[in-house]
């Protein structure tokens, strides 16, 4: 029952183009579309039924983290429909379930109307590249069609860490190994110090979020390979301040030098509903390192970034604003939506 019951449910979800589905007691399934929140049918979800869902799709050895933890996240799948990421947690004394839709083809940076930047970037020998925005803004789906472009132009040795993986790779012209924090590595950091040794060109961290994992990818970096992250930070310099503001203060002027060196480029993103409410666009700032950038950030002058990034389009760099007000002009979103990113430019 619990699996016919949510097969069903997240096959109607991905016939309607739905990104994100909620099963939560008291309400029935909640489906976002496009940015909107939609419920789906009338049948409230029941405390047994959500908890039957858990039980049935964690794995033995989940199931007793996920009780002790509070919290799980773990990937299902639905033969010849979509994979997704699920997120399984406590509350008020029941289990609620968040499910992302994770589509079956790895998309193409031209599929996602990315700038040929990215392309670009993707062709970097060593260094660290991240990519940046808040829960759902389509990071990881970014990071893919990059992965995508180095597996069909160069021949790489990519190792991914991810929680848990999404996009499933084939090998093309590089070989892509990828890991599962909680299943072929017991963390980030873990996953990335046993990278180091595994003759990799790339290196994909799902996510930087602390001291250990952070360190180790600017060694990494550092050391001759690619590493590719990402942050929930909304701009090129709150970047560069959250790295930096991860390390104790005596370790800060060296991390700023550091970084200084190796980071090559930072890509943060929004995904912004359509004026028709039938899909999203992703809006971009894109900060690509040179001497100026990486000099105000050896000097504690990472406010400064932004006037360089302005000066600096014809390298491929612009400003979150520029990226929306290009989507308005071309009539893709409502001014609306774009108001609150253009603020100061009229």
């Amino acid at each position: 029952m619990p699996t016919a019951y949510i097969d069903k449910v997240l096959t109607a979800a991905k016939e309607l183009g739905v990104s994100d589905i909620h099963l939560t007691v008291g309400v029935p399934p909640v489906f976002r579309m496009h940015g909107t929140l939609k419920q789906y049918g009338e049948e409230k979800i029941m405390p047994d039924l959500t908890k039957e869902i858990a039980r049935v799709l964690m794995p033995e050895v989940l199931w007793e983290k996920f009780l002790e933890k509070g919290e799980m996240d773990y990937s299902y799948s639905i033969q010849g429909v979509a994979r997704f990421r699920v997120n399984s947690f406590h509350q008020r004394g029941s289990i609620s379930h968040a499910f992302r839709m994770i589509p079956t083809k790895v998309p193409s940076v031209d599929d996602l109307n990315m700038p040929d930047t990215l392309k670009k970037l993707s062709e970097t020998h060593q260094g660290l590249i991240l990519v940046t925005g808040p829960t759902g803004s389509g990071k990881s789906t970014t990071l893919a069609a990059m992965i995508r472009h180095m597996n069909e132009t160069m021949t790489k040795h990519i190792i991914t860490l991810e929680d848990p993986i999404e996009y499933m790779h084939k090998h093309g012209t590089s070989v892509i190994d990828q890991r599962e924090v909680g299943f072929d590595t017991q963390s980030f950091a873990d996953g990335l110090r046993a990278a180091l040794r595994q003759d990799p060109d790339v290196i994909l961290v799902g996510e930087m979020r602390d001291l250990e994992t952070i360190t180790t990818a600017i060694t990494a970096a550092e050391t001759g390979h690619l590493v590719l992250g990402t942050l929930h930070t909304s701009s090129a310099a709150s970047t560069i301040e959250r790295i930096i503001d991860v390390f104790p203060p005596i370790q800060q002027s060296q991390v700023r030098t550091q970084l200084g060196g190796i980071l090559k480029a930072v890509i943060a993103q929004r995904l912004l509903p359509t004026v028709d409410g039938k899909g999203r666009v992703a809006a971009t700032e894109i900060m690509i390192n040179n001497t100026a950038i990486a000099n105000l950030i050896r000097t504690e002058k990472v406010h400064q970034i932004p006037n360089v990034i302005l000066t600096n389009r014809a390298a491929g760099m612009h400003m979150m604003s520029t990226s929306v007000h290009e989507f308005l002009k071309k009539g893709k979103i409502s001014r609306q939506i774009a108001q609150p990113y253009l603020e100061g430019e009229e």
